[in-house]
């Protein structure tokens, strides 16, 4: 194989130089701004400043909405990752087991993901509607009234499946391109020396996907945490109750509608820490556990 060697010191870096502008402009510099800005107490026009140290962040773990907050997103994001996982899973085992219509299945199992997450809020805010929805329609015929308007619980289950519903086609399609990889002898061997189904895949199969497992399981917390701000905007608006309120919604409300700006500073800023420190614990931890 041919060594590339680089004659000139400078042209490494003007090949890296559009990637390190691109993250210094919209990742770096608003994320310095966001923490200086945590520091500060502003008006909500922007006559005012004041230095306030960690004033903002004092406030915020005394707040009951934050903490609130805290936990309706520790439930959210556990719930949708799991839901996700879980779903994309069975479905991934499924269409392996097919033959001749394998690719057909993948291909209408994809789509979803190509759906916006506020059209994915939209769609499932029509079909859990009350009042025109098919699916409560259903559940009172079975004698049980689903009413996320007002349960802050049905509220929950509503906002977690609509979260979840794009998100099950993108990790299907990696745990399907997973189990694709696993050798067949090794089953066909495992079924030969009298395993059943459920015992080669929990003994041979699921080992071998925990590579694609580990990393669906660090990017779909990121989602949940991020990426699911569309589906509450465009459904529950963090309501009833601010049973469904997650930590990224409550930045949106206090800095944009409430215009809090020196406390939503502070709220971004640990909502990065908090996903900086679970990706941390995952690699530095979890990763051990995983068979490459």
């Amino acid at each position: 194989m041919k060594k590339v060697v680089f004659n000139n010191k400078l042209l490494p870096l003007l090949l890296l130089a559009p990637q390190l502008i691109v993250t210094a402009i919209f990742f770096l510099w608003p994320a310095g701004q966001a923490v200086w800005q945590s520091f500060l107490r502003e008006d909500a026009f922007g006559l005012k400043t004041e230095f306030i140290g960690l004033g903002n962040y004092k406030a915020l773990f005394k707040s009951p909405e934050y903490l609130n907050s805290f936990s309706v997103t520790l439930i959210f994001t556990v719930s949708v990752t799991v839901v996700t996982m879980v779903f994309a899973l069975l479905m991934a085992v499924a269409v392996d087991r097919l033959i001749k219509s394998e690719k057909v299945y993948t291909t209408l199992l994809i789509w979803p993901y190509a759906v916006a997450p506020a059209v994915a809020g939209i769609l499932w805010w029509f079909i859990f509607n009350p009042s025109i929805g098919i699916l409560p329609y259903v559940l009172r015929q079975l004698g049980i009234n689903f009413n996320w308007i007002f349960d802050p619980t049905d509220a929950m289950i509503f906002v977690v499946i609509a979260s979840a519903w794009s998100r099950i086609s993108y990790s299907f399609l990696f745990f399907i391109a997973g189990l694709q990889s696993i050798p067949a002898s090794l089953r066909e061997a495992a079924a030969i020396d009298g395993a059943g189904p459920v015992k080669r895949f929990f003994t041979i199969t699921l080992p071998l996907l925990s590579p694609t497992t580990f990393f669906l399981m660090v990017v779909n917390l990121v989602y949940a945490l991020f990426e699911t701000f569309a589906v509450i905007d465009a459904t529950t608006l963090g309501g009833p109750a601010q049973s469904t309120n997650i930590l990224v919604y409550k930045v949106y409300q206090d800095g944009f509608i409430g215009q809090n700006l020196g406390s939503s500073a502070a709220q971004s800023v640990i909502l990065m820490a908090i996903v900086i420190l679970l990706t941390v614990i995952q690699f530095r931890f979890v990763e051990k556990k995983v068979a490459y």
